[in-house]
């Protein structure tokens, strides 16, 4: 879901110190900011830890914050960086992607398969190209305009709209081919 930007006023308070303008901040931007990491890096403790050091950089730069762009839409850019940078060193071993949490309105067979296919689009998402998979988590998962992730991927909306394309055609080969492997197996 795209996230309301905070009024100048917060932001300019935030980046003084005040406590509940900068918890105001966190709450607005923590969410959006975690999954793009959680997305990016397919690890529950890496996109801890990106998204910690996104809030160490927001922190060092909003005291001189200039308003050019949206804060939002810079700070998930700040975040992306981060994670690409992360994946360009490789130091870490990523573990096991966890399941999302199950809807305990499903049955045990429902709740299983839903997760079982939460799990392959998850590892599908993670075999994307970078930018593809970014375009895909940006527009198609986390809703932000082609725009928006435009500005945040320093591209064309023109240019977004074709990594998620190509993206969507590599999670339906993806997918359908897993499909296939299970028949078959």
């Amino acid at each position: 879901m795209p996230t309301p930007d905070l009024s100048l006023r917060d932001i300019r308070a935030a980046g003084r110190g005040d406590k509940r303008a900068q918890r105001l901040l966190v709450d607005s931007l923590m969410p959006t900011a975690y999954r793009l990491a959680f997305r990016m890096l397919n690890n529950q403790a890496l996109a801890e830890d990106a998204t910690q050091d996104a809030f160490m950089r927001l922190w060092r730069y909003l005291p001189d914050w200039e308003p050019r762009a949206k804060l939002s839409t810079w700070f998930y850019k700040v975040t992306l960086n981060v994670c690409q940078d992360r994946l360009r060193k490789k130091t870490e071993t990523l573990m096991e992607v966890l399941p999302d949490p199950i809807d305990e309105r499903d049955g045990p067979a429902q709740s299983l398969e839903r997760a079982q296919m939460a799990n392959k689009l998850h590892a599908a998402i993670a075999t994307l190209p970078e930018r593809q998979r970014a375009a895909i988590t940006l527009c198609g998962i986390e809703q932000l305009s082609q725009k928006e992730a435009a500005e945040i991927l320093e591209t064309s909306a023109v240019a977004v709209d074709s990594l998620v394309a190509r993206a969507k055609r590599a999670l339906r080969v993806a997918l359908s081919n897993e499909v296939e492997e299970g028949v078959r197996g």
